[in-house]
């Protein structure tokens, strides 16, 4: 059976950590294939991304230019608020068949708000959630969860974590350093540090003019 992984995000900017852990996952799980899926806004999020989507589409692009493990889907964006991740899964399913498995990569530090995901029981019965032990955070407790998921759920979370690179990198930082004008081109592709300084994106002017509406 083809393992597929999903990783969704809102790559605002996508950045080498990004890039970094999925191939990790493409290795310890044996996947095939890697579907970056930009949020439109995530339901757990208040703050809206501050790329439009066709940036943070485009740099996605860049990022990955030339490597056949990765695509990028739209799905997201081109669904109406709110996007739930279940709706996600189950189009995805629809369209690769059932000759295919999914795990879903999910940063350690999303794992305190995953029992109030949209319908996270039946999610985690379709998709398989693969917990990053990220960079700058402890490896993941479970037991936080016991009377919020059921107990083969929480079991079944906990046999499908994976050790990726302990890369503390986030996209908050880099609109940061970018914002204090420092330099953050170990941290991001030429190719992404090209488009970010052409489009004038995440510097003060940017966030000024009105381009994180979406």
């Amino acid at each position: 059976m083809e393992k597929i992984i999903l990783f969704g995000g809102t790559f605002d900017p996508v950045h080498n950590g990004h890039i970094a852990v999925s191939l990790a996952a493409v290795e310890k799980i044996g996947a095939s294939k890697v579907i970056l899926i930009p949020a439109r806004r995530s339901p757990h999020k208040h703050q809206k991304p501050l790329a439009m989507d066709n940036d943070r589409m485009a740099m996605l692009k860049l990022a990955v230019a030339g490597n056949a493990l990765f695509e990028i889907s739209p799905i997201e964006l081109n669904r109406g608020e709110p996007s739930y991740t279940i709706d996600t899964v189950r189009q995805l399913k629809q369209k690769f068949g059932k000759a295919c498995e999914f795990y879903w990569l999910l940063g350690v530090d999303m794992l305190g708000d995953l029992p109030k995901w949209y319908k996270a029981e039946e999610l985690l019965s379709e998709c398989n959630f693969s917990v990053m032990n990220r960079g700058g955070f402890e490896k993941p407790d479970f037991s936080f969860m016991t009377g919020k998921l059921s107990p083969e759920a929480i079991d079944k979370l906990r046999k499908n974590q994976i050790q990726t690179p302990l890369i503390d990198i986030s996209s908050t930082e880099i609109r940061r350093r970018i914002v204090d004008g420092q330099d953050i081109s170990e941290i991001v592709s030429a190719a992404v540090l090209s488009y970010i300084q052409k489009h004038k994106l995440y510097t003060l002017g940017h966030q000024l003019s009105g381009n994180d509406e979406f």
